[in-house]
């Protein structure tokens, strides 16, 4: 019997080195197979899934602290199907007993977590999980995440040697992490450089601004792994963004859509002056301001395109699907120098502008002194000619008309003069032109309603509009494109703008939805009283294509209506 004993204390022994050497080799398995990868979504993965195997765990987890070291920006699970995951909701952003070990990092064992008292208990749809192993995962000294291990399989708790596999574990994960991550790095810095080079190109070419913009914004967002990429621009004279370029999910939709700065990550990083980021762009209650517009998405960072706070000039915006990585500091640093491209991409057409206005007018300065020198000179003396012959034409009709003829040669020289006068006016002595100031309106507006509306003026307007019934018309003509960018959905718009020997005549028409009966009408108003305190009327009406159609008149002799 005491041989049958010692038989079975030995089988029982070489069972448990049998055990303990498949573990080990397990364990070697392992590390080996996470250390083999390079890709850190696939690193992560493999650490996730070899932990769950090597304690023979029914469910694991590993969650990735964010930025501010409080919370999980990232949570990836095994055990769960796609269909438990969805009815569970939102993934975990680090409380109860997952925020334990991010505030005490240290191998954490319970036999019943619920009894634990940092747990709060499992929301809805949540399986049940009674037993505990908690690990965390150090990079270089610093803690990258958790390991999250519950229910060993056959209801057994998870013991020392347990606690000790997955410490070593661990140790390999960070070793591997930090490996695929400066793998990461050196490859994404070869796409910025290589990025930065086809951007510099593509600027010394003198290629137009908003496709500039756009390489910039597609590049940024195909490195950075963005689902979406934003470039927003201040609308003059406002407290408002517009986003002048749009990437990525529902581009359409966000394309010339304008947001306040106020409670908008944009605005924030317009405002501040510097990079602003978050975990999750859909859900932080600081950024809700504007129509809902990032369902679905999570980590964001907005980046301004400037120097300085008093020099930005719009701001890029970045935004990661739900559940992908936050941006790290190490994303920021050629986040900036794309940003200073985009920034260096505006100076310059806005410098081509410049160029291109000063042309303009040395243009129209060359086509006034010769409708001076030339045209009223030979009309003149035409004029001259009719006049001497007209003593000498005996029929009382053919003089009559040949008087006529000489008057309508008068009212010409007047309405070139006058034309005379308009090119060769200065902006510096007269303010802007209205033709100038409308073109100018138009051109800004393109961006906002994603497309450029088509415009036509007729009559002198640059003379025969007294100055303050023409900036009554330059502040009619911005709302009426504000409501239509904000509140028609048009395709179209067209704006036309007459100087009658009278009065002024403004009409906008769009093809969009029309003007509800029952809709705001604040901008409206606004439209009526301004018609009014000019002595001017406002019309509104429907073009038989649908869409809507407002002409605002006001008299050459500006006088309020009583």
């Amino acid at each position: 019997m005491r041989l049958d004993e010692l038989l079975e204390e030995l089988q029982a022994r070489i069972n448990a080195a049998r055990g303990t050497r498949d573990r080990v080799h397990s364990l070697l398995e392992a590390v080996v197979s996470v250390g083999r990868e390079l890709d850190l979504s696939q690193v992560l993965r493999r650490i996730v899934e070899a932990a769950a195997l090597l304690v023979d765990a029914r469910y694991g987890a590993l969650g990735v602290i964010g930025p501010d070291g409080r919370t999980l920006s990232q949570f990836l699970t095994v055990g769960l199907t796609e269909e438990e995951i969805a009815r569970i909701g939102p993934l975990p952003a680090g409380h109860g007993i997952l925020g334990e070990l991010i505030r005490h990092p240290e191998p954490l064992r319970l036999t019943d977590l619920g009894a634990h008292d940092a747990s709060y208990g499992f929301p809805a749809h949540h399986p049940p999980m009674r037993t505990f192993l908690g690990v965390p995962i150090r990079v270089r000294e610093e803690v990258f995440g958790n390991l999250y291990l519950t229910d060993k399989n056959g209801g057994m708790d998870f013991d020392a040697e347990d606690e000790s596999v997955i410490s070593t574990l661990s140790v390999a994960a960070g070793v591997a992490i930090d490996n695929a991550r400066l793998y990461e790095a050196s490859q994404r810095q070869q796409r910025w450089l290589r990025a930065g080079s086809e951007i510099t190109n593509s600027l010394l070419s003198g290629n137009p601004r908003l496709a500039v913009l756009a390489l910039i914004a597609r590049r940024a967002q195909e490195i950075t792994g963005a689902a979406l990429a934003d470039v927003s621009v201040p609308v003059p004279g406002t407290d408002d963004l517009v986003v002048e370029l749009a990437l990525g999910v529902d581009d359409e939709t966000r394309r010339g859509l304008v947001v306040p700065v106020e409670g908008t990550l944009s605005g924030a990083a317009y405002q501040a002056g510097a990079p602003v980021t978050t975990v999750g762009l859909a859900e932080d209650d600081r950024y809700t301001a504007g129509p809902r517009r990032f369902d679905g998405l999570g980590p964001a960072v907005a980046v301004p395109l400037g120097t300085a706070a008093k020099d930005t000039r719009g701001v890029l915006l970045l935004a990661r699907r739900h559940g992908e990585p936050a941006f790290t500091e190490a994303e920021l640093e050629p986040l900036l120098g794309f940003a200073g491209q985009a920034a260096l991409a505006l100076e310059l057409a806005e410098r081509r502008s410049d160029a291109e206005q000063l042309a303009l007018l040395e243009d129209r300065d060359r086509i006034a002194r010769d409708l001076h020198d030339l045209a009223i000179q030979r009309l003149f003396a035409t004029g001259m000619t009719l006049q001497s012959a007209a003593r000498l034409v005996q029929h009382e009709g053919a003089a009559e008309r040949v008087s006529r003829a000489v008057g309508d040669l008068d009212e010409t020289i007047k309405i070139i003069r006058s034309t005379i006068f308009g090119l060769r006016a200065r902006e510096e002595d007269t303010g802007p032109s209205l033709r100038a100031r409308v073109a100018r309106t138009v051109g800004e507006t393109a961006t906002t309603l994603g497309f450029p509306p088509r415009l036509s003026m007729e009559g002198l307007l640059d003379t025969d509009v007294p100055p303050q019934v023409a900036d009554h018309v330059t502040a009619a003509l911005t709302e009426m494109l504000s409501n239509a960018a904000r509140h028609a959905h048009a395709t179209r718009v067209e704006v036309a703008l007459q100087a009658t020997s009278d009065e002024v005549v403004l009409t906008v028409t769009d093809n969009g939805r029309g003007i509800p009966a029952h809709g705001r009408r604040s901008g409206l108003g606004n439209l009526e009283e301004r018609a009014r305190s000019v002595g001017g009327t406002l019309e509104i009406g429907c073009p038989d294509q649908g869409g809507s159609r407002l002409v605002w008149r006001a008299p050459l002799t500006a006088g309020p209506r009583e």
